[in-house]
């Protein structure tokens, strides 16, 4: 059976079938998967791990979405939001040790004074740093005008998981109203592209109702949306949420981190310059989850800068690896990984998206 398998792995285009059949591989296959990844990984974007220090900002949330622990239904939820000088101090941190650029990520909101005070520490970042550290934000669907506003700021980069492409199942793990469209989450994701940030967009792996036919499509989704940079790793249960009653119907964690693996290792393949996320959830089921990403084709890595005592509010799942690590802490346990992994690291630079670039041009 490896020979359909190295048959579907010369193909100039992946199409449906071959997806299907590459993420239902076996053992001996996935190896022949993971090793055409790491060649094309090698062979387009280099050896090279960029950094991106995370600074989860706030687990305030307008979203009741069924599967994460900072829905806005969650009571028992600790809710926090960092000051100016938390979020100035973490970021200049990133600057100071050269990891070239930060993330900016918290639950969706939209109000007046969000958008403001994320639009004020935007320019603040830009400001100290001599514009030399790149700004990446996750924060959810926004208006044009507020896209608009964070990339005169100076943001370049916008992660917006679409978290499943098919519309059906979307709705199974969203509320019924307008608050959770998918359609609007695709609206933002066309307004960030022709805004001329370079767009990322992520999704869940080993959700409940979801088969290998929905993931082959999640990836011919990013590929047909000519996406920049992904950030996707295994669905990973929180017991205040609606869908932890499902969890008997989950497959076992380590078959979700197995599958995530094939994930990122056929993106890898498919879009062969696009940047690709080591996750924190890979981590979660598998101790080396992330040096298991980078070597089957992620290159991007995200050591978490929030101040240690907020780290466990901000959970979105169960068993969050790191919670209890400082940013030193942090960074010199990631070193190390992405060394065992055969990684160099890109100090000091912005590692932007090659697909970027190019599509650019």
């Amino acid at each position: 059976m490896s020979e359909t398998v190295k048959r579907i792995l010369n193909k100039k285009e992946l199409e449906k079938p071959d997806l299907i059949r590459l993420l239902q591989s076996s053992e001996d296959e996935r190896k022949l998967i993971f090793k055409k990844a790491a060649e094309i990984k090698e062979k387009f974007v280099g050896n090279k791990v960029y950094y991106r220090g995370l600074i989860e900002f706030s687990n305030l949330c307008g979203k009741n979405c069924f599967y994460c622990g900072i829905r806005s239904g969650n009571k028992n939820a600790h809710r926090y939001e960092l000051s100016e000088d938390e979020v100035l101090q973490a970021a200049k941190y990133a600057w100071e040790n050269s990891f070239g650029s930060v993330v900016i990520q918290a639950g969706e909101r939209s109000g007046k004074n969000f958008v403001g005070r994320i639009e004020n520490l935007v320019r603040k970042i830009k400001e100290f740093s001599n514009g030399e550290l790149g700004i990446t934000l996750s924060l959810g669907e926004q208006t044009e005008e507020t896209f608009r506003r964070w990339f005169d700021a100076g943001a370049h980069r916008y992660l917006l998981r679409i978290e499943v492409s098919n519309p059906d199942l979307y709705h199974r793990y969203h509320p019924s109203n307008k608050t959770h469209d998918y359609n609007a989450r695709l609206r933002s994701l066309y307004l960030l592209r022709q805004l001329g940030y370079q767009v990322g967009t992520g999704v869940m792996i080993g959700l409940p109702f979801q088969t290998p036919d929905d993931l082959a499509d999640d990836l011919i989704f990013m590929r047909e949306h000519d996406i920049d940079m992904v950030g996707m790793g295994p669905y990973i249960e929180h017991v205040d949420t609606p869908m932890y009653k499902y969890r008997d119907q989950l497959i076992p964690k380590i078959e979700r981190f197995i599958l995530s693996l094939k994930m990122v290792a056929i993106l890898r393949i498919m879009m062969k310059d696009i940047n690709i996320a080591a996750t924190t959830a890979m981590q979660a089921i598998d101790p080396m989850g992330r040096e298991k990403s980078i070597k089957v084709g992620a290159n991007i890595i995200m050591p978490n800068l929030t101040p240690s005592r907020y780290r466990e509010d901000y959970l979105l799942y169960e068993d969050k690896p790191c919670t209890d690590e400082d940013a030193e802490e942090c960074k010199r346990c990631l070193e190390a990984r992405i060394h065992m992994a055969g990684g160099e690291i890109g100090y000091g630079e912005w590692g932007d998206s090659k697909h970027f670039r190019r599509r650019k041009k």
